[in-house]
């Protein structure tokens, strides 16, 4: 299968999801729109992931690439490929299929419960109430035509099903411990103003919490992937 991987930021972990798609030798075609617009043609990909960044969903005027890059997810997944939202690529998938984006909103961070809530192929991989790392500010309306899979008490819209196997998660499921340290290794001071403490509290947090979210998060994307 040929995976289009879209980062919207210099520092992009694929993770867990990373693993789940080199387990399925996945070729993959890597781009970064936020450096020169380039974005994947259509057709040429049997499945598009775009993961999270700084920036918001409406963030056009530094990063006029937004709008096309919404476009193309909420087209691809209206033409049955698979699609795979994650932070701010969920935000850009709902507004894509014309949700309201709503800007500092809702912010989450660190590990948090997640509850499940409609039947769902993918989402069955994980209890019904599971923890999950969080890192945004922003959230969406549930799109037309979309299924709400799952809400938090921060957040009401944490992930959605789009036609066959289009999927937004506001929660960054590819984010294992690993990657959870890298990201306050890299930015200590954006996780301080999200957490404050954060840098004393992270351990104990990852040795209660981080271990089973890294397991739910490696079933959710290898049940994406089976789904490609």
């Amino acid at each position: 299968m040929r995976i289009a991987i879209v980062e919207n930021t210099e520092v992009t972990h694929h993770g867990q999801v990373g693993v789940a798609l080199h387990e399925a030798a996945a070729v993959i075609d890597l781009y970064k729109p936020f450096r020169d617009g380039a974005l994947p043609a259509r057709g040429s990909f049997d499945a598009l992931v775009v993961f999270g960044g700084e920036q918001s969903a409406l963030d056009d005027a530094r990063h006029p690439y937004l709008p096309r890059l919404a476009a193309l997810m909420a087209e691809t997944s209206a033409g049955g490929t698979a699609v795979l939202g994650i932070c701010l690529g969920a935000q850009l998938f709902a507004r894509g299929l014309g949700a309201e984006n709503l800007l500092d909103a809702a912010p989450e961070f660190g590990w948090v419960p997640v509850t499940r809530l409609a039947p769902d192929p993918v989402m069955a991989a994980v209890p019904e109430t599971f923890p999950i790392f969080e890192w945004h500010s922003d959230t969406f309306t549930l799109p037309p035509g979309a299924t709400r899979l799952a809400t938090s008490a921060g957040a009401a819209q944490q992930a959605f099903r789009h036609g066959r196997a289009g999927y937004a998660t506001q929660f960054h499921f590819e984010a294992s411990r690993a990657v959870a340290r890298d990201w306050l290794r890299r930015f200590p001071e954006a996780s301080e103003r999200m957490y404050p403490g954060w840098a004393e509290a992270i351990e104990a947090r990852a040795a209660a919490e981080g271990a089973e979210a890294d397991a739910h998060g490696l079933a959710l994307a290898r049940a994406w992937v089976a789904l490609v």
